[in-house]
């Protein structure tokens, strides 16, 4: 199989189920950013070696996961046949109690928030958070791509309940390397 195939060379590219799209299409933006958000979770695995015991180590294999759900959920937004039959599931087909679960047992370890905080203090919480920030990007997509076309609605909640567990999952690698979260302080004032 070759790489280029040529047959993107005029601006258009085909989703699952062969219609013909062109590469600016909501449909085509979204799974560009679901696959954009893989890739920055790559980054984050990167910094987080899987040699890593407790909340890293927990971390680096809920990464792993996600990064294969994600690309589940590009191949779902890339066949709208597919997304037809999703919007008519009861239950949910992306695994949301999984990641509430992951979140919930983080937070256990987590001090409470007393106030906004900013993206940083490790490398790995910098890229969780970058992480977050393009989660959310495909969830509004998700959302106005589903205005207009199919989109299971189990695919909006993952991904935001995505957006969450990666706020967490920030949060937590900061802990594991005893690093302070970054408080906001507005106009540079504390408290």
């Amino acid at each position: 199989m070759r790489i280029y195939t040529r047959t993107g060379d005029q601006g258009q590219t085909s989703l699952g189920d062969g219609t013909r799209l062109p590469k600016s299409a909501p449909r085509i933006d979204l799974y560009g950013d679901i696959d954009e958000l893989n890739s920055v979770l790559g980054c984050c695995l990167s910094v987080l070696p899987a040699e890593q015991e407790g909340t890293l180590a927990t971390l680096h294999a809920a990464l792993l996961e996600i990064q294969d759900q994600l690309f589940a959920l590009g191949m779902v937004i890339a066949d709208p046949g597919r997304c037809r039959a999703g919007q008519n599931q009861e239950q949910a087909s992306f695994p949301v109690k999984r990641l509430e679960d992951l979140i919930d047992g983080l937070d256990r370890d987590l001090p409470p928030l007393k106030n906004f905080i900013l993206p940083g203090g490790t490398s790995a919480s910098g890229f969780l958070h970058l992480a977050r920030t393009v989660c959310r990007r495909c969830e509004r997509k998700a959302v106005a791509l589903a205005a207009d076309e199919p989109v299971p609605a189990s695919a909006v909640i993952f991904l935001n309940r995505l957006s969450d567990f990666l706020f967490t999952a920030a949060r937590s690698a900061n802990l594991a390397a005893r690093v302070d979260d970054v408080p906001w302080a507005p106009n540079g004032q504390d408290d």
